[in-house]
């Protein structure tokens, strides 16, 4: 099939100046200060360039010590709650040392959950006797304390802080809980990272008082609506308009820009039958100063994964109409090209704005880089690490986003991450679990977006089906000198067929490379459907589309519980009778014959003893439901001659097993008759 693709690269000029730069800050008595940072945090031209002043990028976490190295069998172990520096008497408390750090420096960002977070949070700031921030954790982390939302809040069971505290000394953050490791509870532990600077020693840094808030309350605010509206901090535009289209059997499309400048923002519109797979078949190139630095899928490249899947980030994002954004700066020194190819068999009809702004190109300007790598089918166990990226050069590591689809219900992400730099032989990053990295928790599978992590898909039921998630980072964006390898745990509840997606964002001086290749026919191939989450019995009568005619006790419901395997993941469930009460079914038999008539039941602690009836006939002896775990069991009722039209079966509660909670439950996954010649 010849395939169509219309393509238009805009380039504008003259766009109202509606920028980070016009928010006014207060005046700043040291080099980095809290105004300093919330600045950077909002200036997009600041991750294109080198940090100035230099810093490394580090993280403090629960992750559990029995990880030691690679060839030890520790390397995947998960027990990554209540573990700790040191502990400290104060007060006559125990006061538990999550993460302390010379200066100067700054906390950039805390993640934490824990089922029953009781416990307060204190930051000791150089030295100090007192803390300069005390309270608890939930409302300090969870966006009630220091600010609210988007720098602070709760998202899909995670607490989470953006909010910069720099210190010129020392910081100490200590957490009083009843849960660390000598005195922790299985109900209730407690699970964090703290991702942090070090900057170089010298480095004039204005530490965190009492009254920072205070005194920059409406700077914040302002920098708070900014991050809600990221399509206002842009910097001007030059400008020239181009318009392509291509048409053919290979459709492809470019545009050639001359530098010194950059791209300050993409926005594509996409029209197709299949809309997954033309984002997925879509790839965007690029190349800077004659180097290719990006080779990704559309769908990937602006965070939506498989599909259109709408949200709003600082970076990227998807409109409520469809156009996929990004505001990424990709700076060049003489010239760039930017393409978009169809390497797919369907028709595809595509626009995408490109928008080039003036920059100074100097010695700290880096690359922008845009990789993505895929996998299918895989095992999800044994665990190990997949490589999101290795990369030699100097830069930054910017963002990622993880497209997963599972086949099981059950949670595929325990896995920790990796991050080495500069050839660490032990992680300066390492996690406590992959919906932890991306800023959530408990396997939630609920759409949530903020400016630097969102969901925007999660399929479910349950764990079951596709996922997107994406991390972009600002003020804890990782640099490197030489060298950085970043690797997630695929790591999986059960053994399931997995399919994994990433991208990964990142920013290099001209002449750094990557190990990521184009995989050029995996993003031609058709993209691979789910599967159902149900099993699905040929035949069977589902239990939950049964009339229900008579009922002279209880309660009756429809159940969908997938993990319990019942066809369609469904049971017609009637509970909270009592001996003697009956429930009376329809159902249709279209042929007059003789049948094996068959049911799929529940059977479970709280179930009880049943006899079961059809047309007022008993079908053999009472049937006991219970079991001390939760199971089926398909039973064969009797052979019983039946004609064509309705019939009604009727259970009967009759007594429950002596070990059985009495609430006499009953579960109908489905009838099934089988016809005997």
């Amino acid at each position: 099939m010849r395939k169509r693709i219309a393509i238009f690269f805009v380039l504008l000029s003259t766009i109202p100046k509606v920028c980070a730069q016009a928010v006014n800050p207060p005046a700043s008595q040291g080099s980095v200060s809290f105004v300093s940072l919330l600045q950077e945090m909002v200036s997009r031209d600041t991750i294109a360039r080198l940090p100035n002043p230099a810093y490394r990028c580090l993280q403090a976490s629960s992750f559990d010590r029995k990880t030691l190295a690679p060839d030890q069998p520790g390397w995947f172990a998960n027990d990554d709650w209540s573990w700790y520096v040191r502990k400290e008497q104060r007060q006559g408390r125990t006061e538990w040392v999550m993460m302390d750090a010379e200066g100067p420096g700054c906390v950039v960002r805390i993640w934490c959950t824990g089922p029953a977070i009781s416990g307060t949070l204190r930051f000791y700031i150089d030295g100090a006797e007192n803390p300069v921030i005390e309270g608890k954790a939930i409302e300090i982390v969870g966006g009630k304390g220091l600010t609210g939302e988007p720098l602070s809040a709760l998202r899909a069971r995670g607490f989470n802080l953006y909010l910069p505290i720099p210190y010129a000394q020392q910081c100490k953050i200590t957490y009083d809980g009843p849960n660390f490791w000598e005195t922790r509870n299985n109900q209730d532990p407690f699970y964090y990272q703290v991702n942090y600077r070090t900057y170089a020693k010298g480095t004039a840094v204005e530490s965190f008082a009492t009254d920072t808030l205070k005194k920059n309350a409406e700077w914040l605010q302002q920098i708070q609506s900014l991050l809600l509206t990221p399509g206002k901090a842009l910097e001007p535009t030059v400008t020239a308009t181009t318009n392509l289209q291509v048409s053919g059997t290979v459709a492809t499309a470019s545009a050639n820009l001359s530098g010194p400048g950059a791209i300050r923002r993409l926005a594509m519109k996409i029209k197709a039958t299949n809309l997954e797979q033309a984002l997925r078949s879509l790839v965007l190139r690029m190349e800077f100063d004659g180097e290719a630095t990006v080779w990704c899928p559309a769908g990937d490249f602006f965070g939506s994964g498989v599909g259109l899947n709408p949200y709003q980030g600082w970076w990227q994002g998807v409109e409520k109409d469809g156009t996929l954004v990004s505001y990424w700066p990709m700076p060049f020194e003489k010239t760039a090209t930017v393409m978009m190819e169809n390497l797919g068999a369907e028709p595809v009809e595509a626009t995408l704005v490109v928008e080039q702004r003036s920059w100074r190109w100097d010695e700290r300007s880096l690359h922008f880089h845009a990789n993505w790598q895929y996998r299918y089918p895989f095992d999800s166990q044994p665990a190990f690490d997949w490589n999101y990226l290795t990369a030699q050069g100097q830069g930054v590591l910017a963002g990622d986003v993880l497209t997963v689809m599972n086949t099981s219900p059950d949670w595929w992400g325990e896995g920790d991450e990796k991050i080495f730099v500069d050839g660490e032989a032990f992680p300066s990053h390492l996690g406590t679990g992959t919906e932890d990295y991306y800023g959530y928790a408990y396997c939630t599978p609920e759409f949530f977006e903020d400016p630097f992590h969102a969901q925007p898909r999660a399929d479910g039921p349950r764990n079951f089906g596709r996922v997107t998630n994406l991390r972009v980072r600002s003020l804890d964006a990782i640099p490197f000198e030489k060298s950085v390898r970043f690797d997630i745990e695929v790591w999986h509840w059960t053994k399931a067929t997995m399919e994994y997606a990433t991208t990964v964002y990142w920013y290099a001086r001209p002449g750094a490379k990557g190990n990521v290749e184009p995989l050029p026919k995996v993003a031609a191939a058709a993209v691979v459907p789910v599967p159902s989450p149900y099993r699905k019995v040929a035949g069977a009568i589902e239990g939950e589309t049964l009339k229900i005619v008579k009922k002279t006790g209880g309660e009756t419901e429809v159940q969908n519980l997938p993990e319990h395997n019942w066809s369609w993941g469904k049971q017609l469930w009637w509970r909270d009778g009592k001996v003697g009460d009956t429930l009376s079914l329809e159902f249709a038999v279209e042929n007059k014959g003789k049948y094996a008539v068959k049911v799929n039941l529940t059977l479970a602690g709280d179930y009880g003893q049943v006899q079961l009836s059809l047309d007022g006939q008993k079908l053999g002896g009472p049937l006991d439901l219970y079991n001390d775990e939760v199971t089926t069991t398909e039973a064969v009722l009797g052979t019983v001659a039946m004609d064509k039209g309705t019939h009604t079966l009727t259970i009967e509660i009759v007594g429950a097993n002596e070990k059985a909670i009495k609430r006499y439950m009953f579960g109908l996954d489905y009838i099934k008759l089988e016809k005997v010649e």
